[in-house]
């Protein structure tokens, strides 16, 4: 058995349980996108955290920022189903769900399944789609169940949504109501590249290496493994004064003046998870403030409403999210 013990700051400990499968996994899906995907590391450090706390992800950024290239080639680091949904406006749920057909041989009605069957489900643009549609996704994401014509049907695991959207063009496309970005564990804002990186982008391009390696991505995880490492991350240890510090960051959420909507205990139950698969990957058995730090601004960016005077103002939710953990008295 290999040696558990590891170095953090200096300090050796040993952990209680054995990451290194968990660590040498995330370093080979890290890997596999490097040879397609240039920088954007805080992106694929939490899609892989997403997946590993078994929540779904809202990834917001401009056109060409590599959104949907990264899911896709993450889904082919994986060895799982995957289907993509182009939301459009006149998507009706049943194009997602499925429906009942009629079969003439046995003259009974039959459940044709959707893309929603799969077990990462990329949907590009989901504020294209109208309330209807997206509403269809609430019971499915929350659940991982769809109810119809009084049956109901059970995903198979894993099951990962990841949605893309632009949060700039806003001309025929539909807001997501709180209720289903509640759903979402993460909210994900993927900003331009460096000037380093963009020399890279473009160097990649001119040298056509993006297009020779796309086709190598190799499959490093398999869909057990997924839910084998999920399991394992639930062992995570957070101490007591640490469980505090959570829900002090998030009910200080309902007690700020500068939002109109603070956090639910959803929210508080998201971090925890997101915070122990931050733990897992860097190979702790144990949660520290800094992990609760890198699960909160994802975790609450887009389950807090600013009021109308602050965005006025400029604030984002962001931006006073961030103050709000400035303003929680770290645990020692």
């Amino acid at each position: 058995m290999e040696d558990n013990t590891i170095n953090d700051n200096n300090l050796e400990f040993e952990n209680r349980i054995d990451l290194s499968e968990l660590q040498e996994s995330v370093f080979n899906i890290k890997n596999q996108l490097g040879k397609v995907i240039v920088g954007q590391k805080n992106m694929i450090d939490l899609l892989v955290v997403a997946i590993l706390s078994n929540g779904h992800a809202l990834i917001e950024g401009v056109p060409g920022v590599a959104k949907t290239i990264t899911a896709k080639l993450l889904s082919r680091t994986m060895s799982v189903d995957f289907s993509r949904i182009q939301f459009t406006p006149d998507l009706m749920p049943s194009d997602i769900l499925g429906t009942s057909v009629f079969n003439v041989k046995t003259s009974e009605f039959e459940f044709k399944k959707g893309p929603i069957f799969s077990n990462m489900i990329l949907i590009d643009e989901i504020n294209r789609a109208p309330a209807k549609t997206q509403a269809a996704l609430f019971e499915v994401m929350e659940e991982q169940q769809i109810t119809i014509d009084g049956d109901t049907y059970k995903m198979d695991q894993p099951f990962i949504v990841l949605a893309t959207q632009n949060p700039i063009e806003q001309e025929g496309t539909y807001r997501l109501p709180e209720a289903q970005l509640d759903r979402f564990l993460f909210k994900i804002n993927v900003e331009y590249p460096t000037n380093e990186e963009e020399l890279e982008i473009v160097t990649r391009e001119q040298a056509l290496i993006n297009g020779a390696k796309i086709d190598k991505i190799e499959t490093v995880i398999s869909g057990e493994n997924i839910l084998k490492f999920r399991n394992l991350l639930t062992r995570v240890k957070v101490e007591a004064h640490l469980l505090k510090y959570i829900s002090n960051i998030v009910v200080n959420t309902r007690n700020n003046s500068f939002l109109f909507l603070g956090a639910s205990p959803r929210a508080t139950i998201a971090i925890l998870k997101a915070s122990k698969a931050f733990a897992g990957i860097n190979g702790r058995d144990f949660v520290t403030p800094e992990d609760i730090k890198n699960a909160a601004i994802p975790v609450l960016q887009h389950r807090v409403i600013v009021t109308p005077e602050r965005e006025m103002e400029g604030l984002t939710s962001k931006q006073i999210i961030e103050q709000i953990i400035e303003s929680v008295e770290i645990p020692r």
